[in-house]
């Protein structure tokens, strides 16, 4: 029986988003939804807003995102004031044939309004969120003036109210917060999903990680009561990822192809692991063979095959 699962894509689009890994995230984590979903890496919210936890504590260093996220939560932010916002700011950056971008951009490193925040994301050059040390926005434009037509934009804003529909009725917490901070009171049946910047691969969005940060994560979760998932890389056509032998876990795999960066060395295929505390890993998964995926608001369709071998660390 073909069985149909949706994929919430979130409103903003950041590299290493997760949104075509959602359906190996979703059937390898077995979680009752007992306690508190965690996640220290909040990123573009792809995870949470498909797990869809009752309780949630949520967290980034990048204050952005979480104004966006907690404007929409408090409906400062929604679909019609997005509507508007982006008919009349894409028409300036029609007319100025993509000049304005850098008004915009300017303002927005001035004064980090959300809204233009929003119209950055999804106008700039090849989704890319990056900051310099100073914490500006500085990636260039797309090179399309005309990008804020009504059907995207008309997509932002289904976005925008399928994640505020979503959020009704939830008690999520959003901060921005160093991971150690928001992962160091989680207990016993407590989940904390992990998406850390990927170690020997390519650098963080908003700030520094390296290997000193990364070995301290895992020394946290070797100590935590917590169940947990790690994402992670685990190799390409030219190496593999030492890290992971590190950790503890069931080890579910499967390739994946990153569309979203600046560099054509960071477009090639990666096989993904997951690797999930022994207690939460749900070992019998269905191929997605099985599985009508939807993406909800998004025209872009998802095959991708789930590894069906396990590894036991």
């Amino acid at each position: 029986m073909i069985k149909k699962m949706k994929i919430v894509v979130p409103p903003l689009k950041i590299q290493g988003i997760k949104t075509k890994l959602i359906p190996m995230i979703k059937q390898s984590i077995l979680w009752n939804d007992s306690k508190i979903w965690i996640e220290p890496f909040l990123g573009s919210g792809s995870v949470l807003f498909n797990m869809q936890p009752q309780n949630a504590i949520v967290s980034d260093t990048n204050k952005h995102i979480i104004n966006v996220y907690k404007g929409i939560q408090d409906n400062s932010i929604n679909s019609s004031n997005v509507r508007t916002f982006l008919e009349s700011e894409g028409a300036k950056l029609e007319v100025s044939n993509g000049e304005y971008y850098y008004d915009v951009r300017e303002r927005f490193n001035l004064h980090g309004d959300p809204l233009d925040f929003i119209f950055l994301n999804r106008s700039c050059f090849n989704g890319m969120m990056r900051f310099n040390k100073k914490g500006d926005f500085n990636v260039p434009f797309c090179r399309k003036p005309e990008r804020f037509q009504k059907a995207l934009i008309t997509r932002i804003c289904n976005q925008i109210q399928l994640v505020s529909d979503i959020m009704q009725n939830k008690n999520w917490t959003f901060k921005v917060a160093d991971w150690k901070d928001t992962v160091s009171n989680a207990s016993h049946n407590d989940f904390i999903y992990l998406d850390p910047p990927y170690i020997g691969l390519h650098a963080d969005y908003y700030n520094t990680w390296d290997e000193n940060d990364a070995f301290e994560l895992l020394k946290t979760m070797n100590n935590t009561s917590a169940g947990y998932a790690l994402s992670m890389w685990k190799s390409n056509d030219f190496r593999s990822n030492y890290y992971l032998k590190h950790w503890n876990g069931i080890e579910f795999t499967t390739d994946h192809f990153y569309h979203v960066g600046a560099s054509l060395n960071n477009r090639k295929s990666v096989i993904e692991s997951l690797i999930v505390s022994e207690q939460y890993a749900r070992i019998n998964l269905e191929s997605t063979n099985e599985l009508d995926i939807q993406e909800l608001d998004d025209t872009e369709n998802t095959n991708m095959p789930i590894a069906k071998q396990l590894s036991l660390f």
